[in-house]
């Protein structure tokens, strides 16, 4: 039995760890385009923000790779899948061959076709690699002042990154509001609200239309300014997409010959056990779409703990133990400008929920401007589906555990979002499977 594995993040490590389980002695091999250890992705905003040292980006011992068996081809890229002769081609030639495959490629981020996107200064931020080119390209070029297209989640990591550094920052966002997929209205603008107070400049309901440089370094073509869909201009030294990712489905169908027959959506499908529609290939993590356990639909859900998740659940399956998975829900935890803010399940139902429903759903709001706190929970035929918290995360686990278990707050829903609220007052029977039980996942 041959395992491979294309990726080296969450989903490949909680695969490793599966197969290891129940496999002791079968090869495993690790084809990785990134040339680092396994290291965590969420910590990237920090290092970039030069919160975290180096040392800090590892999640597993350095010794990880030869304490599992795992033969690492790190800094080569797979081109192609051949799913009738079970090979993996690689960059520069050559081929792995596989028993058993797992695509944990991850996602990839969407940079629109604007003009100047090639331009010295404009960079994407979702791995160890980009931190180190934009840091390299801050201390080369004295850089004071960044350009953040894009407000969702990834645009919010590179503020807080950028931030920590001094820079003034001015953050684009297409939509009417920032984290207009996690937060409601009231959320969006107390966000927006806290970024402001900081010094950053918030700007919406436009883009990015043109990015223009100086054009006054030999070689070299360093961003200016942008220019906005609306004529504004915008003066900035360097520019980060942040507008998101989707999962990465290059080696699945780039090219009418490079076809894999593996069956593709929004992301790649799989069934409960993380298996593709082609036998013996398994998917899991940011390229794949899973059940949402409360929208009801099979939908990406690119989020650290899922795909850690996803992998083990493949990885037991590579290895002949079955083991499904359940599904899941959005999950997002970020600082904005000091600010914690938790957002969980689904979270505005007049913007995530089909309109023939919305009758169905019940907001309960606590919001004090002055402290910068919010929290706002949705019930759905009295159980929780989402929850909001902004300033005041106290109880987010908790919510969490609710919304996961589908417990019925009927009995307490009046105490939700006051302050005596807590473990105490759930039933006796739920409280005990939370403390001896396994737990909430965060």
């Amino acid at each position: 039995m041959r395992y491979v594995i294309i990726g080296n993040s969450a989903a490949a490590v909680g695969a490793i760890e599966a197969i290891r389980q129940h496999d002791a002695e079968n090869p495993i091999t690790v084809i990785s385009d990134e040339t680092h250890h396994v290291y965590s992705r969420p910590l990237v905003c920090h290092l970039l923000g030069e919160l975290v040292d180096e040392d800090r980006m590892y999640y597993r011992p350095l010794d990880f790779y030869e304490q599992h068996q795992v033969e690492p081809m790190l800094g080569v890229r797979a081109t192609g899948i051949d799913t009738q002769e079970k090979t993996v081609s690689l960059a520069g030639g050559g081929s792995v061959p596989y028993d058993r495959l797992l695509l944990a490629v991850g996602g990839k981020p969407f940079v629109p076709p604007v003009e100047g996107v090639d331009l010295d200064g404009v960079f994407t931020f979702t791995k160890w690699e980009d931190a180190q080119k934009i840091d390299r390209y801050i201390k080369d070029n004295d850089v004071q002042s960044a350009l953040i297209v894009g407000g969702g989640l990834i645009g919010m990591k590179a503020v807080k990154a950028l931030m920590a550094r001094g820079l003034r920052l001015t953050v684009v966002e297409l939509a009417d509001r920032i984290l207009s997929t996690s937060f409601d209205h009231t959320a969006s603008k107390l966000a927006e609200s806290i970024l402001r107070r900081a010094g950053a400049e918030v700007i919406t309901s436009t883009t990015v239309k043109e990015i223009v440089g100086k054009g006054d370094a030999p070689g070299r073509n360093l961003v200016d300014h942008a220019v906005l869909q609306d004529g504004e201009k915008v003066d900035c030294d360097l520019v980060i997409f942040g507008i998101g990712v989707r999962p990465n489905l290059d080696l699945i169908q780039p090219e009418p010959e490079r076809q894999t027959g593996i069956k593709v959506n929004r992301g790649i499908v799989v069934d409960a056990h993380m298996r593709t529609s082609v036998g013996d290939v398994y998917a899991a993590g940011d390229c794949v779409e899973t059940y949402d356990m409360i929208l009801e639909v099979e939908r990406p859900i690119a989020i650290w703990p899922h795909a850690t998740r996803q992998g083990h659940v493949a990885g037991c399956n590579m290895a002949g133990v079955e083991k499904t998975y359940e599904g899941g829900f959005p999950m997002n935890s970020e600082d904005i400008a000091g600010v914690p803010t938790i957002a969980v399940g689904l979270t505005d139902p007049e913007g995530q929920a089909s309109s023939e429903d919305q009758d169905e759903y019940e907001i309960i709001e606590k919001y004090d401007r002055a402290a910068l706190t919010y929290k706002r929970l949705v019930l759905h035929h009295n159980r929780l589906v989402g929850a909001i918290c902004v300033g005041d995360i106290d109880r987010a686990g908790i919510y969490t555990g609710l919304i996961r278990d589908q417990v019925d707050v009927t009995p307490f829903k009046e105490h939700l979002l006051s302050g005596s609220f807590g473990l105490i007052s759930l039933p006796k029977e739920y409280r005990k499977h939370m403390v001896v039980g396994e737990g909430i996942i965060v």
